[in-house]
């Protein structure tokens, strides 16, 4: 086979460039610590590292979720645990105030720093996170949720909404509790009430409003009748009572008013406690029946309408006995309703604690997955360098070589023979 000068010397520059690019590759590899420079250098391993970056990209945003998550819920319970302490505190200051001896300046200094409490309170429920949005206001993060109306009452302006992070692939996790939920429906002790209203017609006895203090045995079987209960007072023996349901169908229970006025007269059916205070003529009779607004039954109370109402009776309670039994009514329900809502604070508290331990648990198979998702990325992409630094001197020696002969091959000509 004939070959021509032009030919040789192409020759010999292709393969001084071919070698060339090999080394220079090689020590591309070296300088970057990549094994793979282009997909071209390994199209499935290319592939499986972009799907990895991928996979990583989503790992990362997850992380970003969890933290903000553990932020959230973390202010949330700390506002929390200081609503609990307030309401510790206000329960102190109920039961001061139910001492008998009190005067009514005494109640009124226990009312200032229940309007104290109460402020502080309704600032708490009115809490913001970090990006200036309201804590307990649902979806509605702009809207003030706890609003104090002209007659001293509250309204709640948010809504029932319940904001969620996605922590994992498959997994979303609350990261607030609206304040209906948490401050609003709370199991309301006096919903029950006197029928008819203060009862008429009972000049010697005073019957209390009706107090639900077990609500165990309120719903527990036998439960108290859906209709309500009536109270009637023998006409023989007038301190004798029987307790029948509404519609009647025989006495559920019976019992008697003492004539010592310095024991306790009071019923107890099934968790409702009734004060009877007085003397009874005989023939009286009393329905409790549920409470309604409106023509709907009145079932919960809030927390900063509970500790109002306290403190309005103890403001308004005259010195005198009819006082004295006013403000015992007022403390025993809001003693209860307090203790209503604390079990609801330690409920969603409870919640959040949960929600921030399967926070932790992702967070640490998240930053698992990170660590072996980098793993199998270093040993698809990562240089061996033993292995790189053998090639790159191979590869000079047979560039060296290529150089070499390419000299002499070029040096050589007919010419030199003649």
């Amino acid at each position: 086979m004939r070959i021509s000068t032009l030919q040789a010397f192409s020759n010999g520059v292709t393969g001084l460039q071919r070698n060339y690019a090999n080394a220079a590759r090689t020590q591309e590899q070296i300088s970057t610590g990549n094994r793979i420079l282009t997909p071209a250098d390994d199209p499935v391993a290319s592939v499986r590292l972009l799907q990895l970056e991928q996979q990583q990209n989503v790992l990362t945003q997850y992380s970003d979720n969890l933290t903000a998550a553990k932020n959230s819920l973390t202010q949330e319970e700390i506002s929390l645990s200081s609503a609990n302490t307030i309401l510790q505190r206000v329960r102190e200051l109920t039961v001061q105030a139910g001492n008998g001896a009190l005067s009514s300046k005494d109640r009124a200094s226990i009312a200032a720093e229940l309007q104290e409490r109460e402020d502080e309170l309704l600032g708490l429920m009115n809490t913001r996170n970090a990006r200036g949005e309201y804590l307990f206001a649902g979806f509605q993060g702009k809207t003030q949720p706890f609003v104090r109306q002209a007659d001293g009452s509250y309204a709640y302006q948010g809504d029932e909404g319940q904001r969620k992070i996605q922590i994992a692939s498959s997994l979303d996790i609350p990261i607030s509790d609206n304040g209906k939920k948490t401050f609003v429906n709370i199991t309301d002790a006096g919903r029950l009430q006197l029928a008819p209203p203060g009862a008429p017609g009972l000049p010697g006895l005073r019957v209390s409003t009706p107090l639900v203090q077990d609500e165990v045995a309120f719903s527990s079987t036998p439960a108290f009748p859906a209709n309500g209960i009536e109270i009637r007072f023998d006409t023989v023996d007038p301190r004798s009572y029987e307790v029948h349901a509404i519609p009647s169908t025989g006495p559920l229970a019976t019992g008697t008013v003492e004539e010592d006025p310095v024991k306790a007269n009071k019923l107890v059916f099934r968790g409702v406690v009734v004060n009877f205070d007085g003397t009874p003529a005989g023939g009286e009779t009393v329905q409790v029946v549920a409470r309604q607004v409106g023509g709907v039954d009145v079932q919960k109370q809030g927390v900063l309408d509970t500790i109002a109402q306290l403190r309005q009776v103890l403001l308004q309670a005259p010195d005198s006995p009819e006082g004295n039994l006013q403000v015992r009514d007022a403390v025993a329900l809001g003693l209860t309703n307090l203790d209503h809502a604390m079990v609801t604070l330690d409920g969603v508290r409870g919640e959040i604690g949960a929600r921030l331990n399967i926070v932790e648990t992702t967070q640490t198979d998240n930053e698992d997955v990170t660590l072996v998702n980098k793993g199998i990325q270093a040993q698809l992409r990562e240089l061996d360098y033993a292995e790189a630094l053998s090639r790159l001197s191979f590869e000079t020696i047979i560039l060296e070589a290529a150089q070499q002969s390419y000299v002499k091959i070029a040096g050589l000509s007919l010419f030199n023979k003649l």
